[in-house]
């Protein structure tokens, strides 16, 4: 499912227009991305959590010159699903 199939569907089952929906998508996936970059979580309730977890430092290997590189730690975001959407899906 695209972006595009959520608008389409969302549009269809509130009778909003297409345009006023994805507008309200966007800002919504906006507003997460702004709140993970500055290391804040987001809490849905009875869906999931969009989080930001740290990768710790670590030594990886450059096979085709055979050195070693240090990769330093970072941040990456991460979703975890409600117990109720996992009973969902399953």
């Amino acid at each position: 499912m695209t972006k595009a199939d959520i608008v389409s569907e969302i549009s269809k089952s509130t009778g909003i227009d297409k345009q006023t929906v994805l507008a309200s998508v966007e800002s919504f996936m906006e507003i997460v991305k702004g709140s993970l970059a500055k290391n804040e979580n987001v809490y849905l309730r009875g869906f999931g959590s969009f989080i930001v977890k740290k990768r710790a430092q670590k030594t990886a290997r450059n096979i085709s010159k055979n050195t070693t590189i240090i990769i330093p730690e970072h941040n990456i975001p991460s979703f975890k699903p409600a117990k109720t959407f996992l009973n969902e899906v399953k």
